[in-house]
């Protein structure tokens, strides 16, 4: 009977120390899965970005637009929270085109393309700095300008150097053909800035205050003479049921063409600039360092 009983404790404890053996391994298992995942995750984001530079102002610019987000969350600041959404999703845009099109974005080209989209979406946009920040807009329409030219460049000056395709530009050609598609992302925009307003009686397009106006509408004679209107301190609204409103804005409320035509022209100042330092790149085949560090190259194999 003793035995007997000896027997059943005996293979009690070694059911027991074989559960506690497969519990064992199977934490160490599951540890082995969270490390790899772990390194999995590093991996990926070491992807996005190969040069070290990129990556850590990634990393910091992509820590802060989490914490916008979490903090738009707990506000229910959805439109926030969206626009936090849309940054991450454009943070990881130059790791798909240089994956996808096989090239290697200089990482000051990529730096730049991160702040911008950081400095319009976050700072611009959630943090009202369009408004409080004298002349946001006009260093991001500048910049913008100078990296749409950029990206107009590296996508001719690579079909230029392929030997899929037989012809040949000239420099000037290029950098010509790097203004105009810098210009013709520039328009676009302010057709949507246009579009957007009108649609949904949003104010994209910045109205600006100005003390005097000329104008052939207010011509009684309609001979085409335009009438000018100065010293302008305020503007008094008069409504459909005869009730009037000062808008105590100090002057005429202009709408919108004044911001849409700085915008251009400072487009205009960023894609030139950068045409310019195109054309001496190409000239000198390539040897230029300024110009190297903002143009992509075709990946090596």
């Amino acid at each position: 009977m003793s035995s007997g009983i000896e027997g059943a404790e005996t293979h009690e404890n070694n059911h027991s120390n074989t559960f506690s053996q497969s519990t064992k391994s199977g934490k160490r298992t599951n540890r082995r899965e969270e490390d790899q995942d772990q390194c999995m995750n590093g991996r990926k984001i070491k992807e996005l970005y190969e040069n070290k530079s990129s990556l850590i102002v990634y990393l910091i610019l992509r820590g802060l637009v989490i914490l916008t987000g979490v903090r738009a969350v707990f506000r229910h600041d959805y439109e926030s929270l969206f626009l936090c959404i849309l940054t991450l999703s454009l943070f990881v845009l130059p790791s798909v085109i240089e994956k996808h099109l096989k090239i290697e974005i200089p990482s000051t080209m990529e730096i730049i393309i991160l702040g911008f989209i950081f400095a319009a979406e976050i700072l611009g946009e959630i943090q009202n700095f369009y408004i409080i920040v004298p002349y946001w807009d006009t260093v991001l329409h500048t910049l913008n300008g100078f990296n749409c030219a950029a990206i107009g460049f590296a996508l001719v000056d690579l079909l230029n150097r392929s030997d899929q395709f037989s012809f040949k530009l000239s420099p000037l050609f290029l950098a010509i053909v790097a203004f105009c598609f810098s210009m013709t992302v520039g328009v676009c925009w302010e057709f949507i800035e246009y579009s957007v307003d009108h649609l949904s009686n949003s104010d994209m397009q910045k109205d600006v205050v100005v003390d005097h106006f000329a104008s052939v509408t207010l011509d009684e004679t309609r001979k085409n003479i335009p009438v000018a209107v100065s010293d302008i301190s305020d503007v008094i609204v008069v409504h459909s049921d005869g009730s009037q409103e000062a808008l105590g804005a100090g002057g005429y409320l202009d709408i919108g063409i004044n911001d849409t035509m700085k915008d251009l022209f400072v487009n205009l100042i960023g894609a030139v600039v950068f045409s310019i330092i195109g054309y001496f790149y190409v000239r000198s085949r390539g040897q230029g360092k300024f110009a190297s560090k903002f143009i992509p190259k075709v990946k090596k194999e």
